[in-house]
């Protein structure tokens, strides 16, 4: 069953561009993001991770854009908020932030570098930034080792909410590793890109490996026809 919680307009050339949101956004942008958040944070309210991720069906959906905005509007709450691009096979996060990828999660993981070095601290106040660190060859070994595991339970004692950006369910099988880390995915749908037959393999493929949905976010749609405006919607999911 899906519930209609919220409904907000959106520019989407803004959101295809990968604009972050600032003081300049426009209220109707940062208040959509805010009703996203508050949608979230009742779907963590019944556990005690905060930790979740952020993906799609298929790459070019806005995803990174998302998990950048939704991580900036958790922090404005004061709230120490840690943002991980998983995705080693295509990173995102730091173009959108415009910082250097040299060492990230796979350096870690890879036993290369260690965090200290690799996080970019107070990239916005509150908001800490772990890039995805170079390519590496065997990204799904290195997300589901003992390392990496390791990492992610040392670092809920740091943060209080952790999210990661992560690679389209229908493209790898990477994100669908955390699932025993995280409270659950939020999933970013695009209109007139995501299809029906996309959302029923995503979901059996949530199903299949046990993986909790929290909600799904819905960018790029059009809620005025006849005047051509595009919105961002979000629903819950259970």
């Amino acid at each position: 069953m899906k519930i209609k919680l919220g409904k907000r307009k959106i520019n989407e050339k803004a959101e295809m561009r990968g604009e972050t949101l600032s003081d300049k956004s426009k209220f109707a942008i940062v208040e959509s993001y805010k009703a996203a958040r508050t949608n979230i944070m009742f779907s963590l309210s019944a556990d005690d991770n905060k930790v979740f991720a952020v993906t799609s069906y298929s790459k070019g959906e806005g995803k990174s854009t998302v998990s950048a905005n939704l991580a900036i509007s958790f922090s404005k709450m004061e709230k120490r908020v840690l943002l991980v691009d998983s995705d080693l096979r295509r990173p995102n996060v730091h173009n959108i932030f415009k910082l250097e990828n040299a060492t990230g999660l796979s350096n870690i993981i890879g036993k290369m570098g260690d965090f200290d070095e690799a996080v970019h601290r107070d990239v916005l106040p509150n908001l800490d930034i772990l890039p995805s660190g170079t390519i590496p060859p065997n990204p799904s070994e290195l997300i589901c080792s003992a390392r990496f595991i390791e990492l992610v339970n040392r670092l809920k004692e740091q943060y209080d909410y952790i999210i990661f950006d992560t690679p389209p369910i229908g493209v790898v099988s990477d994100a669908l590793l955390l699932k025993d880390l995280i409270a659950g995915f939020v999933v970013v749908l695009r209109e007139r890109s995501t299809t029906h037959g996309d959302i029923q393999n995503l979901l059996d493929s949530a199903k299949l490996a046990d993986c909790k949905l929290l909600g799904f976010v819905k960018v790029g749609c059009v809620n005025n026809k006849r005047r051509g405006k595009r919105g961002y919607y979000y629903y819950q999911y259970y």
